[in-house]
């Protein structure tokens, strides 16, 4: 499906928009969005990358104009078109990303590499520091090292349990294990 204009325009955009708003007609706004479905779509494709998902956003954004252009005090349509548009695609871009963390990934722990503090061979000489510097680590950096590595929680546990969000977490948990590795270096020097 191409968005192609089939009839030729008389009327300016502030004409056909001053229209729409004083009668509520839809076959003005739809002359005017008419004239961008081009520039909307481009814009949309350019962001969602997929056809159909852009054909989906393009016709979402009329529906969306009939009550955003009697909310608005509009001066130029096609920049304020095209600030909506780009707006409709990075929040349908958000909503998809959240969805695909939230549903895909609820119960993620760090990779292999990340599960310990340090290698078994350094653990006798390295854990008397790791008691010590534990207690030096703020309070959410010591709640989220030991929910994540001595119980084993996943981050999803673990915003379950202590309230954080999870970026938090994963925040908290690198920054801790940074922070008790320097902590533990300087504690066998």
């Amino acid at each position: 499906m191409i968005f192609l204009r089939t009839k030729p325009v008389s009327e300016t955009d502030d004409e056909l928009l001053y229209r729409y708003r004083t009668t509520m007609r839809m076959d003005c706004l739809g002359s005017l969005y008419d004239r961008y479905i081009p520039l909307v779509y481009g814009l949309c494709l350019k962001y969602l990358q997929d056809e159909e998902d852009a054909r989906d956003a393009v016709m979402q954004l009329f529906e969306e104009l009939v009550s955003k252009v009697m909310q608005h005090d509009v001066r130029d349509f096609r920049a304020w078109l095209y600030s909506v548009a780009r707006n409709h695609c990075l929040q349908i871009l958000r909503s998809q990303a959240n969805s695909i963390q939230t549903e895909l990934y609820p119960n993620l722990m760090e990779s292999d590499e990340s599960l310990h503090l340090f290698d078994d061979e350094e653990d006798s000489e390295r854990i008397p520091a790791l008691q010590k510097c534990m207690e030096k680590l703020p309070e959410t950096q010591r709640k989220a090292i030991q929910l994540f590595f001595m119980e084993e929680k996943s981050y999803a546990d673990i915003t379950d349990v202590t309230g954080y969000s999870l970026k938090s977490v994963k925040s908290y948990i690198q920054n801790g294990k940074r922070n008790l590795k320097i902590c533990i270096e300087q504690a066998i020097k």
